[in-house]
């Protein structure tokens, strides 16, 4: 399982990766804070309904203060990628599609996503990490919705694999075992065939493979009282 203490496993010792993560995200939380100093510094923006400037929340494609020539696109760039990540973690990915949306030259978003890749800001390593970890433990997803999880977040394949590697077999089994569990209380006293499909179809979804979900479904099923004879 992963370091977190959750379902009731307990937290493993912190590991050099672990402290390295803390690292990256230490360095962001100082690159964030420097970012926006350099924002805020550069002045207002053109002003936008509201009373608020570019430089702090970028106007949209169809405000006409976007379109203002007094308007820096780099700055503009810059504070839609800051206004993102201050209200979650985001892909390297995920920022340009979101600066595309908002009609920043592609050169433009580029350059930007670049020095904030460079100050550690944008770091789809950690990213994918916390995705991971999120989502296993979060969720109970097995390491091949995972996978789907991160294509679609736009996540290199071998930055992906790497993150996956703090999900292992055995994370993956008793993730499932717990998964399974927590669905048989609200399956007591259905046939066991019944029990069965929807625990097969629960694991499914999760992305688990018949390999681990067959043995932890049986298991259960077995066991539980219901189908036990005297």
């Amino acid at each position: 399982m992963t370091g977190d203490d959750r379902d009731g496993q307990p937290a493993r010792a912190a590991s050099s990766s672990d402290r390295d993560r803390e690292d990256r995200l230490s360095r962001a939380a100082a690159a964030l804070a420097a970012a926006e100093g350099m924002v805020a510094a550069a002045g207002p923006g053109p002003r936008r309904a509201g009373g608020r400037d570019a430089g702090s929340v970028a106007p949209p494609p169809d405000d006409p203060a976007a379109q203002s020539p007094e308007a820096d696109p780099e700055s503009v760039a810059r504070a839609i990628v800051l206004r993102q990540l201050s209200m979650a973690p985001r892909s390297r990915a995920q920022l340009e599609r979101k600066l595309r949306q908002r009609g920043c030259d592609d050169d433009v978003a580029a350059r930007v996503l670049d020095r904030m890749t460079q100050v550690g800001l944008v770091d789809d390593e950690a990213y994918a990490e916390m995705l991971v970890r999120a989502r296993h433990a979060g969720k109970g997803l097995a390491r091949r919705a995972l996978a789907h999880e991160l294509r679609k977040q736009g996540i290199d394949q071998d930055v992906a694999e790497e993150a996956l590697g703090q999900v292992g077999a055995g994370d993956e089994r008793m993730r499932a075992e717990q998964l399974v569990q927590k669905r048989m209380r609200s399956l007591h006293g259905l046939p066991a065939e019944v029990q069965t499909r929807r625990l097969a179809g629960l694991l499914a979804r999760k992305g688990y493979s018949s390999e681990v979900a067959w043995p932890v479904i049986r298991e259960a099923v077995g066991a539980a009282p219901e189908h036990q004879r005297d």
